[in-house]
């Protein structure tokens, strides 16, 4: 059964394997891989597991269900198996580090090491392997105005509807494209929400893009549920379809949505806007695990670079479901199978002809699941007139970077988006480019004229998310730690005895500790 632990303290110094993420793809790997007799953590920063498209599920009434749709039940079933594994699963935990273990392991297989939060302690713990199932974050979508309050993204308004069951009280206007913009919609429109308009930006030429992928969207799963979808949101809301710019407007709150269509400019008053442009990868951890990544033209975004097991270019990394590339609830529970089913091939838990066995039986699965995948892609990828905004426009929220700022840094002739970064702190704030990395990237490689590819991303380092000084001073101190402050006391202290040679009557470590670092001199003492 499934062990619960709240604790670093409690955490063991070593597992087989490490997910990180509790979504449909981390929950997956993690049954999968016990299942095959190994020692698995599964770290997730949510109160409970499911991740976005099943948070909450578990503790959701039938209403509640009905509400969000089909797919919850769904969910509700992968988390009884969950429940049922014999895995160890950390809710409220932050992983923030992903890298090479200094040493080996008693069996000669070498390891990774994670940094690990949880319950105000940090640890640093060891695996055989790391399936990284940290799912999608929403494009960035800044437009005039985006900003101010009263302004939100549809994620985060779908966040708080299914942990809290919040729901806005006023006028509602969802602005974007993507199928979560419509699923948000029902869902707010079965909730009882005044859902005054949704206003679809998404390209006319995008349907001309996605017809030769028609026939397999028809053979799929999607097909059904998506016109099911869009038949209920047009029959209850205004639906205002080729949108081709967008400003919210207010006098210090939100109170008008400015859009144009063509030729025409339309006004519409509310008192809350949702924004959404699709989803992207969530990079942050791979990339400062070391992961190489592609830019991938028809998601309009980098993504791991990955085999059809999940395995990256870091040995004993592995990365499933949105993580890797955006494919659905379903695909990511099938690749999170995969990335286990792998894990207990390489640590020989199972034998090749057993692995191949399951390997077919779930690739069969996954294709299944993909089907219909290329006709939304096409369909709903977002316009770059939304995607790399005007000058006066707030790209990173964070630092308040305007776009106008980022395109003079790029006329110096920058050639990358670190080098931005350091001219202008674009991308060095709390959220470290999860709001304005793909904007930044996509707006230095249209001033350049090369595709973002050429250029690359962020640069990104651990920790990925804040610790606390008090979680890093509870960490284990390692031999190497050791040496390096000690190395660092001993060059300080010549430094020291060589500017005060003149001194009399008074020491070196007596300076050293008037001066702020006679404790460090005093444990190297010791």
């Amino acid at each position: 059964m499934m062990q619960n632990i709240h604790n670093a303290v409690d955490l063991a110094p070593h597992y087989d394997v490490v997910i990180v993420g509790a979504g449909p793809a981390g929950l997956s790997a993690a049954i999968e891989a016990s299942n095959h007799g190994l020692v698995v953590l599964l770290a997730d920063e949510n109160q409970s597991p499911g991740g976005q498209i099943y948070r909450s599920v578990e503790h959701a009434s039938d209403a509640d269900l009905g509400r969000m749709g089909p797919d919850s039940a769904n969910g509700r079933t992968l988390l009884e198996r969950f429940r049922r594994a014999k895995v160890s699963y950390a809710s409220r935990a932050t992983v923030w580090s992903v890298g090479p273990a200094d040493e080996e392991t008693g069996d000669g297989v070498h390891s990774l090491e994670l940094g690990i939060s949880l319950g105000g302690t940090a640890r640093p713990i060891a695996a055989h392997r790391v399936i990284l199932a940290t799912g999608a974050l929403e494009r960035p979508f800044p437009i005039p105005g985006w900003t101010m309050p009263g302004v939100m993204t549809a994620g985060a308004a779908q966040i708080l509807m299914k942990s809290s069951g919040l729901v806005p009280s006023g006028r509602t206007i969802l602005a974007g494209a993507g199928p979560l913009l419509y699923l948000l919609a029902s869902q707010l429109l079965r909730a009882g929400v005044s859902v005054i308009a949704v206003v679809d930006t998404t390209p006319v030429e995008n349907r001309r893009l996605a017809m030769p992928h028609v026939l397999g969207f028809a053979a799929s799963s999607y097909a059904l549920k998506g016109l099911k979808l869009l038949f209920e949101v047009h029959r209850r809301a205004r639906v205002i379809r080729g949108a081709t710019a967008l400003e919210a407007v207010g006098s210090g709150q939100f109170s008008t949505l400015r859009l144009h269509r063509g030729n025409k400019s339309l006004h519409i008053e509310g008192d809350l806007l949702l924004l959404h442009q699709g989803i992207v990868p969530n990079l942050n951890l791979t990339l400062a695990a070391g992961c190489d990544y592609v830019w991938d033209e028809r998601l309009a975004a980098f993504r791991p670079a990955v085999d059809i097991c999940g395995a990256s270019s870091v040995p004993g990394v592995s990365i499933a479901g949105d993580a890797a590339g955006i494919v659905g609830a379903a695909a990511s529970a099938h690749q999170g199978e995969l990335a286990g089913l792998t894990a207990a091939l390489d640590l020989n838990r199972i034998g090749q002809g057993v692995y191949e066995q399951r390997r077919n039986e779930l690739a069969r699965k996954l294709a299944r699941a993909l089907k219909g995948r290329s006709f939304i892609e096409h369909r709903f990828r977002p316009d770059k007139t939304f995607r790399v905004p005007e000058d006066d426009v707030i790209v990173c929220r964070c630092e308040e970077i305007t776009a106008g700022k980022l395109r003079e840094v790029a006329a110096l002739g920058v050639p990358g988006p670190n080098q931005m970064k350091a001219f202008t702190r674009c991308g060095m704030g709390p959220c470290q480019g999860r709001l304005c990395g793909l904007t930044a990237a996509e707006l230095l490689a249209q001033c350049r004229g090369v595709a973002p590819g050429e250029l690359g991303y962020f640069r990104l380092r651990p920790p990925i998310k804040p610790v606390t000084l008090g979680e890093l001073a509870a960490l284990p101190h390692t031999e190497a730690a050791i040496v390096a402050v000690a190395g660092w006391v001993e060059r300080a202290a010549e430094e020291r005895r060589t500017s005060y040679m003149g001194v009399a009557n008074e020491t070196c470590p007596q300076l050293l500790y008037r001066r702020g670092v006679g404790r460090a001199v005093r444990i190297e003492n010791t």
